[in-house]
């Protein structure tokens, strides 16, 4: 590997020389000591390495160690990461030897430095927020997001030296949706504009040139015009006494950019082109709010204010610290803003609350490194404006997020609490690799379900078509969402069984020659304790039920002769015979036998005929049943009059079509349960991506079967309901 030639070794010794100039203004010997060390190692290691534009590796990390400490306000331990920031990376060296020679908080740094560079940033752009806040989480020493911050600020003044994997398009996406919107947050303002410059230089460098040129053209016009501008508020600050400065500016190009896409309107037609900042010495602290708004009274004195675009952040600061009074003012057919602010608060707006919460910032009171590191975590991971008071503010010792994030191989980012398990994550990717999950690769090596999942683990589930929920998973997850659908599974799983059982069931009693009825089915749901149809059937398909015992306990509640008459009616499409009570047939024929006919069910409240047949009985069918048309057609004189009397139990079979989705047979069943109906029989299937099911149900009335209709078809992915003939 070729040395760094004698040039590049002075302009090395000559950026190095200026970086130990600039801290030991504030630093002591020992910290001054401690950077000239770091300094030492990272010649040794780095020697001759260089980045991808070719430019010496050294001089690389002395840049973002000197953004570190000028633009920034950061101290000794995050200078020394800046400059072997690298090293663990490009050289040999180990982290056992960074601790021996810096002890554990750089070496947690830099591993924090290295964790968050290697987070794969594929889907940020669709997941900024989600990103931003795992990019914070994982991050044990906040130190590490402002060398993060430095670095990609060397990058934009460097950009021969980027190395991110996707090269450039992902650098400035990264710079666009989590590096500008933290170091907002963060009030670093001008590193801020000087990120958005770059930026659409590299996105919109056609547009950034036009306006670059306007104001270049336009600069001695607007010279003539600010100094116009300024000599009023001069003289009348100075008559006051004031001991100020004043600068101005024409606003960032990014920021008229911006400006004229909201507005619609051309580069010249911008509401507020330019920005003067009125800068007070005052002597005391207690004086600088009273000060400002003084100021501010001359200003508005002068030129006409637009109340609308008044911001007092000095009697209620941003919460990145940043204070100042801004007012918009009317100079002739132009708008300029007014920023009004001490020298205090413009050293804070210039390089952040970096600066201002700094533990070795004067004061009455010092923050320790702890108090400051959680004041800049709160803040940053803050979700809306926070009131800014460094010193008494109680969230900044909050514990950690009870959030963790947790990366898919494809980069895309998922938010579960605290605690969950691989289990957990496969269901929240999908209910199906929930349900087929088998394990994980976690961070590359392989993990049972059962694992508990750390903030920022990468994991690729592993799955298995034969793998199904089971009832103990329920003891390996802590979210609702993977709870619930393990449940629906199991219900459905005992659906199944129920058909199943069901099936075993009346083959049984067939086999025995035992004719079934609703009086022996209550019966048997006593006898076992049952609460529905369906437990019942499920606990004969998993042999909960000795077949053998049922049948004795059948035989007990029914004589030989009931038997042998059931087996009859049975024969004779089970005639049963009227209750007096129950319905009135005509006005001389109460009490012949009768029936319900199978071609159309009526159960009650159903307009209803009937019609006596010769050999005996009369056979009740709907109105509108076909064959009860076509009867009365041909043989009109067997019509007889029928009106219901109280409800009768009667059976009705419903048809229910539904999108094929997981668990929409418990769905169903869960409505005829909650409505306490029985499920005499069913049968289902899937077609084409949808699910039938037909459902024979016990039912008072008509009433009731269409209260039973309205409520299934009000469950989701159910596209059909409706009554069987």
């Amino acid at each position: 590997m070729e040395k760094y030639s004698e040039k590049e070794i002075l302009e090395i010794e000559k950026a190095y020389n200026t970086l130990i100039q600039s801290v030991g203004e504030t630093m002591t010997l020992e910290e001054v000591g401690y950077v000239k060390k770091a300094y030492e190692m990272c010649c040794a290691k780095y020697d001759g390495k260089r980045m991808l534009s070719g430019r010496p590796m050294v001089l690389h990390v002395i840049e973002v160690a000197q953004i570190c400490y000028s633009e920034m306000g950061m101290h000794s331990k995050t200078i020394v990461s800046a400059l072997i920031h690298n090293i663990t990376k490009c050289t040999d060296t180990t982290f056992d030897e960074i601790k021996e020679q810096f002890g554990d908080r750089v070496v947690l740094i830099l591993k924090g430095l290295v964790k968050v560079m290697s987070l794969n940033m594929a889907q940020i752009s669709t997941q900024s927020d989600t990103f931003r806040k795992l990019f914070l989480s994982m991050v044990d020493d906040i130190r590490v997001v402002m060398l993060i911050i430095a670095h990609a600020l060397s990058n934009c003044r460097h950009q021969g030296d980027i190395d991110v994997q996707g090269g450039v398009d992902k650098f400035f996406e990264i710079i666009k949706y989590l590096v500008i919107p933290i170091v907002h947050r963060l009030g670093l303002y001008n590193i801020k504009k000087e990120m958005e410059e770059a930026l659409m230089i590299y996105e919109n460098p056609k547009e950034y040139n036009e306006i670059k040129e306007k104001i270049t053209m336009t600069h001695v016009t607007q010279e003539e015009k600010m100094a116009d501008f300024l000599l009023p508020i001069r003289r009348e600050l100075s008559q006051e006494g004031f001991d100020y400065t004043i600068k101005w500016r024409t606003k960032s190009i990014p920021s008229i950019f911006a400006k004229m896409k909201a507005q619609g309107v051309p580069f010249e037609q911008v509401y507020d082109l330019f920005a003067v900042r009125i800068i007070l010495n005052s002597p005391k602290k207690s004086q600088e709010v009273a000060d400002c708004w003084k100021v501010y009274s001359v200003v508005t004195n002068l030129y006409e204010p637009n109340p609308k675009r008044l911001r007092d952040w000095i009697t209620k600061p941003k919460a990145s610290g940043y204070e100042s009074l801004h007012t918009t003012v009317k100079h002739g057919v132009n708008w300029v803003e007014v920023q009004i602010r001490t020298q205090r608060m413009d050293e804070i707006a210039e390089k952040g609350n970096a600066s201002h919460w700094s533990y070795k910032s004067s004061g009455d009171k010092h923050q320790t490194p702890d108090e400051w590191l959680n004041q800049i975590r709160t803040i940053l991971e803050a979700t809306n404006q926070l009131d800014f008071n460094p010193l008494d503010d109680k969230r900044a010792a909050k514990g950690k997020s009870d959030k963790m994030y947790i990366i898919t191989p494809q980069g895309e980012v998922k938010q579960l609490p605290v605690g969950s398990t691989i289990l957990d994550f496969a269901f929240e990717v999908h209910t199906q690799v929930g349900s087929h999950c088998i394990g994980a690769r976690v961070n590359g090596k392989m993990q049972p379900i059962r694992y508990v999942l750390n903030n920022g683990d990468r994991v690729e589930i592993q799955i298995n078509k034969k793998q199904t929920p089971k009832a103990d998973w329920l003891n390996y997850v802590n979210t609702e969402k993977a709870k619930s659908k393990i449940r629906r599974f199991l219900k459905d799983e005992e659906m199944k069984e129920a058909e199943l059982g069901s099936s075993i069931f009346h083959r049984k009693l067939k086999n025995w020659k035992i004719a079934f009825n609703d009086k022996i089915f209550t019966d048997l749901l006593k006898k076992y304790d049952c609460d529905s149809g369906i437990e019942f059937y499920n606990r004969i398909a998993t042999n909960q039920i000795d077949l053998a015992d049922m049948k004795a306990f059948i035989m007990s509640q029914t004589e030989e002769k009931e038997v042998h008459r059931l087996e009859d009616e049975q024969r004779r499409e089970k005639t049963v015979d009227s209750e007096n009570d129950a319905m009135t047939i005509g006005a001389n024929i109460n009490g012949f036998a009768f029936k319900m006919a199978k071609c159309c069910n009526p159960i009650p409240g159903d307009n209803v005929c009937g019609f006596v047949h010769v050999g005996g009985g009369i056979t009740i069918h709907r109105v509108s049943c076909k064959n009860a048309i076509a009867m009365k057609k041909r043989n009109p004189y067997r019509l007889v009059d029928v009106k219901w009397q109280g409800d009768v139990p009667s059976r009705a079979t419903i048809r229910v079509v539904a999108k094929d989705s997981f668990g929409i047979l418990s769905d169903i069943t869960e409505v005829m349960k909650q409505m306490e109906i029985n499920i005499i029989d069913a049968s289902m299937g899937t077609k084409n991506g949808l699910y039938e099911g037909r459902f024979v149900v016990n039912m008072s009335s008509v009433n009731y079967l269409e209260q039973l209709i309205r409520r299934l078809k009000s469950l989701a992915n159910v596209t059909e309901v409706q009554r069987i003939d």
